[in-house]
């Protein structure tokens, strides 16, 4: 049963048309993720469909007594409502307290909240959450989401991603976050010059789907060719020989991809990041750090020696607050450890993208503020120009030319990181690369970082980013260590959920707001690690965590040798191939015994 039809729907803001003669419909139960370049006429494609929206030309047609939800990217809340009263609306406590639903959706999306605060009074990533909660709440028969992850974690935007899939509801949701598409989607439809192409499947069946429509198109236009080249032929011969016609194969998506090379050529990407870098990209020394400084705001790291190594491509994950961007400004030095040093290499030259935009000149042209920086980029084995770097991540033709005062926020990040990547840095530090960033010039970015020889460590909260850039995740579990996820983002939130992390804000107790406290429903914890142990066993204990700790001291030790003899073996593919599979194995190891450590820790109450 269709819940929504689009009959020949046209609608344009200023000249351009966003969407053309549009026919489509919207089934009960159906699944549809829309993704296309920002611009392209994505949200104006909800809103019509949502009826918020009317369009210059079509109908619309809604079932009757269809109930919409609709998440819009505009923030409409009354900033001096609260936030029971927006979510909850006329609820009495009784009733929806004692509803699992609804406690599961407060504890996930705003359980740190006050729901006696005003909205007024929140972040926009707090009231952003606030809405969804308030929207997921109510029953509806379609729900329609706009960019519902942004200010969401990884570990929430799995869980609302689960939520979604176990709901009756048709779900209509544009998002630039791949792996949610995927885990959420049935069918994709992508916006793109007034059309509306739709694909069965999610992001990784649209993606195989429109490089086989691709290569059919292409085989169609070389028999196109072909068929020209014989006709003039023909004409210039007289009669043709009989021939017999090209036979062309039909083959299947994953054809496409059957003799690909690897993403990144990893032992060449290192030797050349050591041929840059050194022995040494930074090492850190029994740092102790604090986010709001010495002995302030939460405890980040305690104590913590780390090494970051040449060629090392690192994805840092952890709960909002948990101190993922404190460590970026540790390794780019604007803050300095509680005690412990940092030793950065001698050769490092770094570039780090933060959450704050950097000042631009207003005043100047895009591609004037790009070659003010340098106008060529080698990246792999090609030179790019300014020109055709800005073109790769969404810059094409005269908007090379727009004025930067102009540009909107994406857009100003955008410029932001390629004029960080024209300055040619060997160490890269990323925090959130991918806000604002549509999946086409996010194909394109991964692409470049594909080919750039360096270290990397990047904090993103798109999951399929962070999967795709970087060969090792690692955590900020609330113990004040960096914790090796061999596992990857499936690890961390299978640790997450089986309670290893110690606390959502690292080095502390978390203290449960008043939503919180009205939603557990689980029977408290023994607070006291040490209850019910004797002095023998306290003893033995202590023992077992000494002797790990010598472990991993020991293991640390080999992990350094290992990168310094990977400096010295840059030229040898084969021994780094090999140090490169030893240093995993360390790796792996680590992980292993950390997770004892913490285990034993946990009985301890240490």
């Amino acid at each position: 049963m269709n819940l929504v039809n689009l009959e020949s729907v046209s609608h344009a803001y200023g000249p351009k048309p966003l969407l053309a003669d549009v026919s489509l419909g919207v089934e009960a139960g159906e699944r549809i993720g829309v993704v296309g370049r920002n611009g392209g006429g994505k949200t104006t494609l909800l809103s019509v469909i949502a009826g918020a929206v009317r369009p210059d030309k079509g109908r619309v047609t809604h079932n009757r007594g269809l109930r919409v939800g609709f998440l819009s990217q505009q923030d409409t809340l009354d900033a001096g409502a609260a936030v029971r009263e927006i979510v909850l609306g006329g609820r009495a406590e009784h009733e929806w307290a004692g509803d699992q639903g609804v406690r599961e959706i407060l504890a996930n999306l705003i359980g740190d909240l006050d729901l006696d605060s005003r909205a007024g009074d929140l972040s926009g990533g707090e009231r952003r959450r606030t809405a969804l909660a308030r929207l997921l709440i109510d029953d509806h028969d379609l729900i329609m989401l706009d960019e519902p992850t942004n200010h969401l974690d990884i570990e929430a935007i799995a869980w609302l991603a689960g939520h979604l899939a176990a709901r009756k509801s048709a779900l209509v949701a544009v998002t630039h976050d791949r792996w949610f598409l995927d885990a959420v989607s049935s069918r994709t439809w992508e916006v793109v010059d007034g059309r509306v192409e739709r694909y069965e499947g999610g992001y990784a069946a649209f993606v195989l789907a429109k490089a086989e429509r691709a290569r059919i198109a292409q085989a169609a236009e070389e028999r196109r060719q072909n068929l020209m080249r014989k006709e003039i032929a023909w004409l210039r011969r007289g009669p043709p020989a009989r021939t017999s016609k090209p036979k062309f194969r039909i083959e299947a998506a994953q054809a496409l991809i059957a003799n690909e090379p690897p993403a990144r050529e990893t032992v060449e990407l290192m030797k050349f990041a050591a041929a840059r870098l050194g022995k040494t990209v930074y090492d850190l020394e029994d740092v102790t750090l604090h986010a709001g400084g010495p002995d302030s705001g939460p405890l980040v790291l305690d104590d913590l020696t780390w090494q970051f190594g040449p060629g090392d491509r690192i994805g840092l994950i952890g709960v909002n607050g948990s101190g993922k961007s404190s460590v970026l400004r540790l390794l780019a030095g604007t803050v300095v450890p509680d005690s412990g040093r940092v030793v950065k290499g001698k050769t490092v030259r770094l570039a780090h993208l933060s959450q704050e935009l950097a000042e631009l000149d207003p005043a100047r042209r895009v591609l004037e503020s790009v070659e003010e920086v340098r106008k060529y980029l080698q990246v792999g084995k090609r030179e790019w120009t300014a020109s055709q770097l800005l073109e790769r991540l969404g810059f094409k033709g005269e908007a090379q030319w727009k004025v930067v005062g102009d540009l909107s926020g994406g857009e100003r990040r955008r410029l932001q990181l390629l004029r960080l990547l024209m300055d040619d840095p060997n160490v890269l530090l990323l925090d959130e690369p991918t806000n604002d960033l549509d999946i086409e010039t996010l194909n394109e970015l991964e692409d470049l970082l594909d080919a750039w020889p360096g270290t990397l460590v990047l904090v993103s909260h798109d999951r399929y980013f962070l999967e795709r850039v970087t060969d090792r995740c690692v955590a900020l579990l609330g113990d004040g260590k960096l914790s090796l996820l061999p596992g990857g983002v499936d690890e961390y939130l299978e640790r997450r959920a089986a309670g290893t992390a110690l606390t959502a804000r690292l080095g502390t107790v978390a203290q449960p707001s008043a939503a919180a406290v009205a939603i557990t429903s689980a029977p408290e914890q023994a607070k006291d690690g040490l209850s019910g142990l004797s002095a023998k066993e306290e003893r033995e204990l202590r023992k077992e965590l000494n002797r790990l700790e010598r472990q991993l001291d020991k293991l640390s030790d080999q992990e350094s040798r290992l990168h310094a003899a990977m400096a010295d073996a840059a030229s040898d593919y084969e021994k780094l191939g090999s140090l490169d599979a030893q240093l995993r194995e360390i790796t792996a190891q680590k992980d292993t015994i950390e997770a004892e450590w913490l285990e034993v820790a946990d009985r301890l109450g240490d």
